[in-house]
């Protein structure tokens, strides 16, 4: 048996997809490739993949990972040509290498997240870079916003780890955001950019680094 990690894309094209459809896709993509993955033993079997943080929806992203155990171990080169011949549009493995099984799980690595999100704005620069500074500088950030369940009260500056501008051309900017990604908790673009006073949502949000502790 073989653990690999490999880091992939997801495009517009696929940026509505559920993540369990995402998993019902390389599912099926596994089957199709001749790669058999392996299951997991009991009384409900089911098969060794994991995602390191579940894309939300609109996000596109240039570094998803994911680890898969396989049956059979294959080389690097051939599972990435393999496997990008049954991705649909949109999606594409950049990467893969195999990792020790002694690791711990992917899932609880992962600490922090990249993103590159573009808003619709008429402020200037240095109006943002100045709501930038300003949130920087706070120590607390009370912020509520709505779930299913109801209302969900947390700290947002504990979840944003840097914020910069990339480019600001209005009217539409760009901003570069690391934030936390871990069990106890995930920074949201569009919560961050309506805290800096952003009406509207982001017009794209990326993802362009998933950070690994």
């Amino acid at each position: 048996m073989q653990r690999l990690r490999m880091r992939f894309s997801r495009g517009p094209e696929v940026k509505f997809i559920s993540h369990l459809d995402i998993i019902r896709l390389w599912q099926r993509a596994f089957i199709r490739a001749g790669i058999e993955i392996a299951y997991s033993t009991g009384f409900t079997p089911h098969p060794r993949i994991s995602l390191a943080a579940p894309l939300p929806l609109g996000v596109t992203s240039e570094a998803e990972l994911m680890d898969v155990y396989i049956v059979r171990g294959v080389a690097p080169h051939y599972f990435v040509d393999a496997m990008n011949q049954q991705m649909p549009q949109g999606m594409k493995v950049l990467k893969v290498y195999p990792i020790s099984s002694a690791l711990p799980s992917l899932q609880s690595q992962v600490s922090e997240a990249e993103y590159r999100v573009v808003v619709d704005t008429r402020k200037g620069p240095q109006d943002i870079n100045q709501a930038i500074q300003s949130m920087l500088a706070l120590d607390h950030l009370p912020w509520q916003h709505q779930r299913d369940t109801g209302p969900h009260q947390y700290d947002l500056r504990a979840l944003i780890k840097n914020i910069w501008i990339i480019d600001w051309q209005p009217p539409e900017g760009v901003l570069g955001m690391r934030l936390r990604c871990d069990s106890g908790g995930s920074g949201r673009p569009e919560q961050v950019t309506a805290a800096l006073g952003f009406s509207q949502r982001p017009c794209a949000i990326h993802r362009t680094q998933l950070i690994l502790k």
